[in-house]
Formats: structure tokens, C-alpha cells, sequence
């Protein structure tokens, strides 16, 4: 049947940023599909750890500071193998934002914004296909894009730069993890209700901008992501590598 091809069953997945709002989502929708779910947040996972815990998934929370990967990616990785006994798909999620204009855009948030939307996915990435190469049965590696992978947006050169940078990556590691029988793709989400992009819903000029731009005619939720994460994570998707898939209710169609 074709939707035994989605299953998780017996499955280890890492999210990253899986407190709340969109990681939140890809956790228990993996969770959904079978597969048991390593947490890991600077904030507190106990919602995201009981929705997954009451479909009697196993679940385990790893506290991490995520702006510093290349310390804290192994530790990460081998807390997840000691709990949970090994890692066959990771989603590296977790991402900041900071707002000021170019001319104005000061080092700190340049560097904040790089070190968790890049560096952090590039040394968790490195990390997890060691574990997955290492257990020889493939794995799943899922990138979070964004618009800006695509588009150059305003106000946020640290964030455009990143998600461009996270597009490019996961076709280098598509390259070079296939051969290891680990896919990598990245799912870039459209505008999305979260907290993240709370300062533009309210700001109504900018509302009513991208609203009128959306053929879906209203902001993306969480749920909305939910059915890709667990496609690109599933064997359904085993044939699609290096792919950045856009969930945007048609943004870049206008």
C-alpha cells in the first residue's frame, strides 16, 4: 500500500527549535508517523514532549544552546544515541531573526543570526550523517529554508543570508551523503503564524502587503508543514535529493 511508504515506524528523530510553534509541528507529525522524537530546545519542551508521549511514542528532551554548533552538535548527537539508541532522521529547525536595516544591521545580529540559522545546522548535519553512516541503514537529514532562500527580502540581510546559504547546502550535501544512502532536502515555509513573524502581522501596511500577495489568501500555521516534514522524513521520498521544497500557499507562483 502506498501509504505504508510514510511510515516511521522505528524511526529516531532529532528537531531542533521543538519547544513550540513550527518545530513543534515536525515533532509530533513524525511522532505521528511512528518514529520516536529526540527534543532539543534552549526553552521548555514539556508540551511538545506530552503530545508526543500520549501516542505512545518515546520521547526524550536535550536542553542545548544552539548558538555555538560546533561545541554543541556532538554532545547533542550522542545524548540522542544514548537515550534513544541511535539517529535516522534529523530536522534542523531552530532559527532566529533579527530585523535592522542594512546600512544600520549591526555585527552582533549578523554574526547571532549566521551562527544559528548556519553554522548550527551545518555541524548537527556533519554530526548526525557520522551517527547515521556509522549505523549503515541511511537516514534523513531535512534543512529549513525559507522565502528568502529564493528571495532577497528587506531588513534581515542576516536571516536572507543564512536560509540562501541553507538552500546551497543541502545540495552539496545531497552530493555528497547519497552515496551513503542518506537523502538531504529542505523545506522552505511561506509566511507562517508564528512568533517569529509576529512584528509583521502587526504591523498592518505589511499585513495587508503580503496577505494580498498570497493566492492562498491567508498566513500559513504549523499544521500546514506538518505532511512535508513527514514525506521528505518517510521513504515515499527516497528518489528526491537536494531538494528545496516551498510550502507557501503559492507566494512564489505570484
Amino acid at each position: 500500500m502506498i501509504l505504508d511508504l510514510f511510515k516511521l515506524d522505528g524511526k529516531v528523530a532529532v528537531v531542533t527549535g521543538s519547544g513550540r510553534g513550527i518545530g513543534q509541528a515536525y515533532a509530533v507529525a513524525l511522532a505521528e508517523a511512528g518514529a520516536d522524537v529526540a527534543l532539543v530546545d534552549v526553552i521548555p519542551m514539556d508540551e511538545t514532549a506530552a503530545k508526543i508521549e500520549a501516542l505512545g511514542r518515546k520521547v526524550c528532551a536535550v536542553t542545548a544552546d544552539l548558538s555555538n554548533g560546533e561545541t554543541a552538535a556532538p554532545a547533542i548527537i550522542a545524548e540522542v544515541v544514548k537515550q534513544l539508541g541511535g539517529v535516522d532522521i534529523l530536522v534542523n529547525n531552530a532559527g532566529i531573526i533579527r530585523r535592522e536595516p542594512f546600512t544600520e544591521h549591526s555585527a552582533k545580529n549578523w554574526n547571532d543570526v549566521l551562527s544559528v540559522n548556519l553554522s548550527t545546522p551545518f555541524f548537527l548535519s556533519q554530526a548526525a550523517a557520522r551517527q547515521m553512516i556509522a549505523q549503515g541503514r541511511g537516514g534523513k537529514i531535512i534543512n529549513i529554508a525559507s522565502m528568502l532562500s529564493f528571495q532577497g527580502g528587506i531588513l534581515v540581510p542576516g536571516y536572507a543570508a543564512s536560509k540562501g546559504g541553507i538552500k546551497s547546502l543541502t545540495m552539496l550535501m545531497a552530493n555528497e551523503l547519497a552515496a551513503h544512502g542518506i537523502c538531504t532536502n529542505a523545506i522552505a515555509p511561506g509566511y507562517i503564524a508564528t512568533e517569529n513573524t509576529r512584528p509583521i502581522r502587526e504591523n498592518p501596511a505589511r499585513n495587508e502587503a503580503i496577505l494580498n500577495r498570497i493566492p492562498a489568501g491567508r498566513w500559513g500555521t504549523p499544521e500546514d508543514l506538518m505532511s512535508a516534514v513527514v514525506f521528505l522524513a518517510s521513504p515515499a521520498s527516497d528518489y528526491m535529493n537536494g531538494h528545496t521544497l516551498a510550502v507557501d500557499g503559492g507566494w512564489l507562483a505570484r
